[in-house]
């Protein structure tokens, strides 16, 4: 079964908002009904990214990779990068995978690479 991650669509005007918001980013409209879960593209091109060396012991990397992108309908994540030589506006590719674990817990993300 494929995962997703998910943009809340807004019954007003039609506008996906990510992360989940009380009121709608454009149209400044809403209540928690008036919004629509729908999957997120995992497709993009890279705006931005930097490398954070020494990240926190539960995400297990000596570096790790983030980026902003911008995905297919225009909304922008933050997320993890496994590309080994990232070029603004590259096109990328992403999947939902285990971004860090804390004991037990497992948390997951946007982990894009190159398309």
């Amino acid at each position: 079964m494929e995962k997703n991650v998910y943009g809340y669509k807004c019954k007003q005007c039609g506008c996906i908002n990510y992360p989940y918001r009380m009121r709608c980013k454009n149209c400044r409209k809403g209540e928690y009904t008036d919004f629509e879960p729908v999957p997120l593209p995992k497709k993009g091109k890279l705006l931005t990214y930097t490398w954070l060396h020494n990240p926190p012991s539960d995400f297990m990397v000596v570096a790790l990779g983030l980026g902003i992108v911008e995905l297919e309908n225009g909304v922008r994540v933050t997320c993890q990068l496994k590309v080994p030589e990232p070029v603004i506006g590259m096109n990328v590719t992403g999947k939902v995978e285990e971004v860090r674990a804390e004991g037990y817990n497992r948390y997951f993300g946007l982990v894009f690479y190159p398309a």
